[in-house]
């Protein structure tokens, strides 16, 4: 009987639509995911890594031919160029390739046949040249220093020695001094181990090169690429090793490992502090009110990477300054190592994204200090909003946090959504805080009101479902009809989770962003799969969210969610990565800051599986593992806490466990 092999192929069925789709990765090792190369050529990706000091998306590809393609667009995001805007990172393309300059026997490289590509928070691309001797690159950014780094190492496979010489390509590029803020920038490309080698068979020789950036004040570091090397392993490693997800379904796995990878490594050092940054070839040293305030920001206290910690608190105190007795908008963005903003779309609803972003990783955090200093924007936050409530109860706004790319009314869903949320977090973090009772009893009051209010003024029947509008006026279904979801609003969820997974807005690549549109962003299928986890309906959510996670990880395009699609043909942006995330921390396992010592669980766990697991996870200043397993028709959780103490409880599918830390 022939064997299928299932892990190469995707068999996805559902309302009548099927999609095959074989993979062209394959999970290779722990976080490790591989490209064996086939007769499925001529293919080419590109993907995005960064450090504290630079990014660099690498466009990679094996040819017709069976060769190595690649060109690198690095960027300095601390090398400032005029005009000083959003997108003013010093950035270059560079399309060098060591390997077709060195000379083997006298000889440049006649052919590289590539074997296979790999992907585990560095790259590495394994070839062979001339038919006798093996090549390995391994592509990675520096984790502190402005450098982009290349290591390679050849093996001699022939019988007879091999003369090897490695070019010393040392290049200085000075720019113009009138585009700079700081004047004049200089770029160094520097090659490692050159020099004329005798390789004796089956000996191995290294070198590498480094792609550096500097101001003219800076003391240039030296750049040792093994030890650069070393450095980002055990920064991918530290990621792994904590808030760790655990399944019978290795591809889910192996997702969320990775998707930790490209939340966390995207945080500049820049001198307005830690900046977590979308990335993109175009937002570096800069935060926004959607991407950093409310989708990365309540994530990072979970990872217990303090350096993400540090970057969501300072995205909130920056968008603090901005405070005023005028109640006049909060900037969307801040730019330029937090120098300048840009608003150029109006009020989006930042207030309210920036609320519920910030009460929530107060309360997940866990740190009094910390939520007394965040407490006053969360108040003035929460009070514009509610001068912006209209005639009808609910919250208005310019836009929406697609800036006019689709209608939005004068008034959203998501902005009142979210402004709902924040009011709740309000509520329970003002308790911890010792806040005015009188004020949190009108802040609960409100909550109660705006969801009535959006109940009334957003639930419709679109397309024959019942569900929500986007907006007064709105007449096709839309993806962020999901945010409700998310907040904790059920009242429609039927008629919504059907509406999300109908053939009128679920595509091949998600959620369209509205139906009749190819459009797609990932960031409202992501939400939406939180939602509907959070909804109760775990096996609707579960089957689309196998489904995405296979694509985006073992797919075409890999390995991490995208940005959107046709704009930006879908960049790796860093705050998408973290969305992924919190469908596993918020919608899988239920987790909910109740209090600053306080966690609310309420595990999903899929038919399919027996047991499911969260390790390592932070809150409050401790760190536990959740492991969650099925005895008959309930769930048994157990919390293992690093003092050795461990909890334990039998409950309800769908029922909330109140954990005090």
């Amino acid at each position: 009987m022939r064997k299928i092999l299932l892990p190469a192929i995707v068999l996805f069925l559902f309302m009548g639509v099927r999609t095959i789709a074989q993979n062209r990765w394959t999970i290779s090792g722990k976080n490790i995911i591989t490209w064996k190369i086939d007769n499925r050529i001529p293919h080419t990706d590109h993907i995005e890594m960064s450090g504290k000091k630079v990014s660099v998306v690498i466009r990679y590809g094996v040819n017709t031919e069976g060769g190595f393609e690649m060109n690198k667009t690095i960027v300095w995001p601390m090398l400032r160029t005029i005009p000083n805007n959003t997108h003013a990172s010093l950035t270059r393309q560079f399309k060098t390739d060591i390997i077709d300059h060195i000379l083997i026997n006298g000889k440049s490289v006649v052919k590289e046949q590539v074997k296979s590509i790999s992907h585990n928070g560095l790259i590495t691309v394994k070839s062979e040249l001339n038919g006798s001797i093996a090549l390995t690159r391994v592509l990675f950014p520096s984790t502190s220093l402005p450098a982009y780094c290349e290591n390679y190492s050849l093996i001699n496979n022939t019988k007879k020695e091999i003369l090897i010489e490695v070019p010393d390509e040392n290049l200085i590029y000075t720019t113009e001094p009138t585009k700079g803020v700081d004047g004049s920038y200089q770029l160094r490309i520097e090659t490692k181990g050159y020099g004329a080698f005798l390789l004796l068979p089956q000996k191995q020789l290294s070198f590498g090169v480094s792609y550096s950036g500097w101001k003219q004040t800076e003391k240039i570091a030296e750049i040792n690429t093994d030890h650069e090397a070393a450095l980002r392993s055990t920064l991918v490693d530290t990621f792994g090793d904590n808030l760790v997800f655990e399944s019978p379904d290795s591809v889910l796995n192996t997702a969320f490992a990775f998707a930790k990878i490209r939340t966390a490594e995207s945080i500049y050092e820049t001198k307005g502090g830690f900046m977590h940054g979308p990335g993109g070839e175009a937002y570096y040293a800069a935060i926004w009110a959607n991407d950093q305030a409310e989708y990365v920001g309540p994530f990072f206290p979970y990872l217990g990477y303090e350096v993400g910690n540090k970057a969501s608190l300072n995205a909130y105190l920056h968008f603090a300054r901005f405070m005023n007795a005028e109640y006049k908008p909060i900037p969307s963005s801040i730019i330029a190592e937090g120098t300048d903003i840009w608003n150029g779309a109006g009020d989006r609803g930042d207030a309210a994204m920036i609320a519920y972003g910030a009460a929530r990783y107060a309360l997940t955090r866990g740190d009094k200090a910390e939520a007394t200093q965040l407490w006053p924007l969360i108040e003035w936050c929460l009070e514009y909003c509610k001068r912006k409530i209209n005639q009808q109860g609910v919250v208005s706004s310019d836009a929406d946090e697609l800036e006019g790319r689709f209608p939005s009314g004068k008034a959203n869903l998501c902005t009142s959504s979210l402004y709902y949320d924040a009011l709740n977090s309000a509520v329970l973090l003002g308790k911890d805080l010792q806040k005015p009772k009188q004020q949190l009893l009108q802040y609960a009051k409100e909550a109660k009101n705006m969801n009535e209010a959006i109940e009334k003024f957003f639930g419709a029947t679109i397309d024959g479902f019942s569900t929500y509008r986007y907006y007064d006026g709105n007449t096709v279904l839309r993806s962020w009809i999901c945010v409700p979801l998310t907040v904790g609003i059920f009242n429609r969820k039927e008629g919504t989770i059907d509406a999300l997974f109908s053939q009128k807005l679920w595509t091949n690549d998600g959620l369209a962003t509205q139906s009749g549109d190819q459009t797609f962003w990932d960031r409202s299928t992501l939400y939406a799969l939180r939602g509907v986890f959070a909804a109760g309906e775990t096996e609707k959510a579960f089957d689309h969210l196998k489904y995405y996670s296979n694509r985006r990880l073992l797919g075409e395009h890999v390995p991490y969610p995208v940005e959107a699609y046709p704009e930006g043909g879908q960049r790796h942006l860093a705050a998408e990565s973290g969305l992924y995330c919190r469908i596993f921390t918020e919608g899988l396992f239920g987790l909910r800051p109740i209090g600053l010592n306080a966690l609310s669980i309420t595990p999903h766990l899929p038919k399919a599986w027996n047991y499911m697991m969260l390790k390592k996870v932070h809150s409050s200043g401790k760190m536990f593992d959740i492991n969650v397993s099925r005895v008959n028709d309930k769930l048994a959780v157990e919390i293992k806490f690093t003092t050795s103490e461990i909890r334990k409880f039998l409950i309800k599918e769908g029922t909330s466990i109140h954990l005090v830390l």
